[in-house]
């Protein structure tokens, strides 16, 4: 007889590999067959809301693992949400102004001098909506669910006609004013940028000092002195018009040879270093604010530099002679508006002088540095120059320096309503913590917002102007363009003159022959995308303001979280969110910024193709998420490998449920087997572990516990000793039903709670667990917390298990001393150390079984045994011969006529379930 014949060994049609590249998509088709997110949706209603709101991405280039991370993590939490007792809608959107569209259609050889600004933006559209179509594909390839044919776009009508009532809001408080100002500027952009567009990169200066000639002393200086200042932007040196002192330092005039100059008396030493003053004496001192309003020479230009006195100066470098040009530079403007200076800006919109700074006009500023260095050499006012490398500002999109340049802007006067932003940002949950203190000084530190774009493809600033150049923004205003654009978009305003966007019969005072022009301007994106608690959340039916969680990178406390909230408070008073959390970068394997020049990209399609999408969701979910992560092949195989141990173990349950229908071979908890009882207990703290992990949004905790669970629990223990059972005993045989009944209590478990990370797998497994009724994993609910199991069953199980750890231990060194080969060769003599272990292992049968030995007795002495923590204990090698069924070795074999190649308990099996 052929006894393999008679084993139950397992049989499940789950495939031991999982070709993700290739199934992944197959069960991505079986999704959309469901409707699977409004399915979800369906079974959720009228539970607790919970809202994540996404962060638009850019609609351009393919996803990169930024994306992936960010998505997944938000999937993670979304997943969960609805499986644990929440009606949790996602709405994925996108963010699809500015810039770098403008800029791919120019590389696309599309050239907007030929069309009209109207048929450009179109284009732009066009363009952003094709991008969407692409990433939006690569989203659902990840698995991320989501209402995809039902996204907010920034483009969309009704979304334009929302962010005008924020801007038309902002305005009726007062928020919203015009300014001429120094702001940011992009030279490359052609346009003014915020802080949020801003990134700081190392730069080569020149580094300068210059001298300027007192003219009118007051009485305090004789003038023959010269004040000495240092700069790193010798092109602004065309705009000076003043040199700041602060009013509280002492001031020194050094006799250097025959020339006297001026510097703060705490700089002296290091700007004699610099200037490599061999001899110099101190021939008088004096304060700041004595020095009020004195005079000096231009260097390059007759006319004179006014001496004001400002709080921004200090000594932390430079000469405490501060050079002031209030075109470029903020502190500069404060103190020139003080002082009655005129705001000169002699630098165009390209970064090129205009006849403002003769001799230099139609120069390109940066290429002005060194025809304005010579000429202050050859005017005898450059005391030295040097280069030095620095942080400098940088437009965050071109990657190329900024400058300071004053021109007429709208801002937000974020001032106004700084002290209710500092307490929203208060009252929110901040993961991790952190980032409250970072967004707290953000907004502290923030100066008014610049919200203004010189560009075309933007919401455009819903302004008017009469005759007399007033602006006009009225409730009437503000109204009637929401709803043009509601129903003919924002390129309404690009079709039509002035007259014909403003409510019919409208009249100003500042316009008696009705004549009006509108603002040119576009709105900052960031203002797009900050009003989307209001063109989304507050918009749509089924979401709610403030939302739940906003989740996104690091970079989006200057970003995103910062415009939201400015906006959201300014309207409603409130912040757009109940709580913020926050994730780092992906950087390469070393801990380096991806970049293609060093060639160290990782692209999700790729790795989707290769390894599949699960396999990145369970790296994202491995990761320490809040700070930068890393990843890279060899990271990825160590997650690939991971995977292999949890979808091998889902199989080998499967396996082992072949023959078993929940609805009738389910053993209740109080009938089973003390062992099972103690693995449900098992199964039971992971569920709390795993399920407060999610709620923690602790991903990496669930998947090392998922991971420990199955390798050390479940695969070193349960599933390994529990075969000498499965496979031997008969299909009904009491103790295989309670191990069964406890598989399948396992399986079902860990399937929902892997659910949000590895979808794919986890709805394929649902599938061939028998039993289950329900289309999809996604459509059922987080285990429950349900532990019955007896609190002594408990510890004395924890304490065999401290005793199984000793006998391993003697069976390791048994192997290596060659006194066996495999454990079930061994016999062991277990001589326990105290009554407690001796009252455990005299009460639980079938130790053999659990230890995977032939044989285990517990006795009061061994004579060659080693001695462990628990136990001592001997290992020698049965005498017996091996079963040809079960391979235990026996005494007793031979002993039945009809099998005498088998056990006793074998030969009973196989005579009352095999034999005809």
């Amino acid at each position: 007889m052929n006894y393999k014949e008679t084993l139950l060994m397992p049989k499940t049609g789950f495939p031991m590999r999982g070709n993700l590249p290739n199934r992944e998509p197959e069960m991505q088709k079986t999704w959309e067959d469901l409707d699977i997110y409004q399915a979800v949706q369906k079974r959720t209603e009228g539970r607790p809301l919970f809202v994540l709101h996404d962060g638009p991405p850019y609609a351009n280039g393919s996803l990169h693992m930024g994306h992936a991370l960010n998505k997944s993590l938000k999937d993670f939490i979304v997943r969960y949400k609805s499986m644990a007792g929440y009606h949790a809608p996602y709405v994925p959107g996108w963010d699809t102004h500015g810039l770098p569209i403008e800029s791919a259609l120019a590389k696309k050889k599309v050239d907007r001098k030929k069309m009209s600004i109207a048929e450009f933006r179109q284009r732009c559209a066009e363009y952003a909506l094709g991008q969407i179509d692409n990433q939006r594909n690569e989203f659902k390839r990840m698995g991320v669910r989501g209402d995809w044919e039902n996204p907010y776009i920034t483009l969309n009508k009704d979304y334009e006609a929302e962010q005008i009532k924020v801007f038309g809001d902002m305005a009726k408080k007062g928020y919203i004013y015009k300014g001429l100002k120094p702001v940011f500027w992009s030279p490359s952009s052609e346009s003014a940028l915020a802080e949020a567009e801003i990134e700081y990169q190392d730069k080569r200066s020149p580094s300068i000092y210059v001298a300027f000639e007192v003219e009118d002393g007051k009485d305090l200086l004789e003038g023959d002195e010269k004040f000495i200042i240092w700069t790193t932007t010798p092109w602004t040196i065309p705009s000076n018009l003043g040199i700041a002192l602060n009013p509280g330092y002492d001031y020194v005039v050094v006799q250097v040879a025959n020339e006297k100059f001026i510097v703060a008396q705490d700089l002296l030493e290091t700007v004699a270093g610099k200037l490599e003053w061999s001899d110099y004496q101190v021939t008088k001192v004096f304060k700041g604010k004595e020095a009020d309003r004195i005079t000096a020479k231009h260097p390059l230009y007759d006319r004179k530099s006014l001496v004001v006195l400002g709080d921004h100066v200090t000594v932390d470098g430079g000469t405490g002679c501060v050079h002031t040009a209030p075109g470029h530079g903020e502190d500069d403007f404060w103190v020139g508006q003080q002082y009655g200076l005129d705001v000169l800006c002699p630098v165009d919109h390209k970064g090129v002088f205009t006849e403002e700074a003769p001799g230099y006009e139609g120069l390109f500023y940066d290429k002005a540095n060194k025809p304005i260095s010579d000429e202050l050499k050859e005017a005898g006012a450059l005391l030295s120059l040097e280069f030095i490398t620095h942080s400098y500002p940088h437009d965050w999109r071109t990657k190329k320096p900024t400058i300071f340049r004053a021109t007429d802007q709208w801002f937000a006067s974020i001032k106004d309503f700084r002290e209710e932003l500092l307490e929203e940002i208060n009252q929110v949950e901040w993961t991790p913590k952190w980032g409250e203190t970072r967004l707290y000084n953000m907004v502290r530190d923030r100066q008014d917002w610049c919200i203004s774009r010189q560009r075309t493809w933007g919401v455009p600033i819903p302004v008017f102007y009469a005759e007399n150049g007033t602006p006009i923004i009225t409730d009437e205003t503000i109204l009637h363009v929401s709803e043009l654009f509601r129903e003919h978009g924002s390129n309404v305003w690009f079709e039509r003159e002035a007259k014909d966007l403003l409510p019919d019969g409208f009249t100003s005072e500042h316009s008696p022959n009705g004549e009006f022009t509108k603002e040119t301007d576009i709105m900052d994106v960031w203002f797009d995308s900050g009003s989307s608690h209001q063109g989304v959340l507050h918009q749509r039916e089924g979401l709610n303001r403030p939302a739940d969680l906003y989740l996104e990178g690091s970079d989006q406390y200057r970003g995103w979280f910062n415009s939201s909230l400015s906006t959201s408070v300014a309207v409603t008073g409130k912040a757009p969110f109940k709580g913020i959390l926050s994730h780092g970068f992906a950087l390469d394997g070393k801990g380096r910024k991806m970049s293609k020049s060093v060639g160290n990209v990782i692209i999700p399609d790729k790795v989707m193709k290769q390894l599949g999408a699960d396999i990145i969701r369970l790296w994202v979910s491995s990761a320490d998420y809040q700070a930068d992560v890393r990843i890279s092949d060899d990271i990825l195989k160590q997650v690939a490998e991971v995977y292999r141990k949890i979808r091998n173990t889902f199989r080998f349950l499967l396996g082992n449920l072949h023959d078993f229908d929940p609805n009738t071979d389910m053993v209740e908890d109080k009938d089973l087997q003390e062992v099972d009882q103690y693995m449900l207990h098992q199964l039971n703290t992971l569920v709390a572990d795993v399920r407060k992990s999610y709620d923690d949004y602790e991903f990496s905790t669930v998947y090392n516990k998922v991971h420990n669970f199955c390798t050390i629990d479940l695969s070193s223990f349960y599933l390994d000793f529990a075969k000498d059972i499965l496979y031997i005993e008969a299909k009904d045989h009491p103790y295989r039903r309670s191990i069964q009944t406890v598989y399948y209590k396992i399986l079902t478990s860990l399937v929902k709670m892997m659910s949000p990370i590895i979808p794919h797998t986890t709805d394929e497994v649902w599938s061939y667990i028998p039993g289950v009724e329900t289309a999809s994993v996604q459509l059922t609910d987080m285990p429950e917390v349900n532990d019955k199991v007896d609190a002594a069953l408990v510890e004395k199980w924890d304490h065999f298990m401290d005793i199984r750890d000793d006998v391993l231990k003697a069976l390791e060194v048994a192997r290596n001393e060659k006194v066996i080969g495999k454990s079930l060769e061994a016999r062991v003599t277990l001589v326990p150390k105290d009554d407690k272990t001796r009252d455990v292992l005299t009460s639980i049968d079938h130790i053999h079984q659990l230890l995977i030995v032939s044989d285990a007795t517990v006795a009061t002495e061994a004579n060659d045994a080693k001695s462990y923590d628990h136990v001592d204990v001997e290992v020698t090698k049965h005498t017996g011969d091996k079963c040809e069924r079960c391979w235990v070795s026996s005494d007793d074999i031979g002993k039945d006529d009809d099998h005498p190649e088998l056990c006793v308990r074998c030969a009973t099996v196989v005579k009352e379930h095999y034999e005809i």
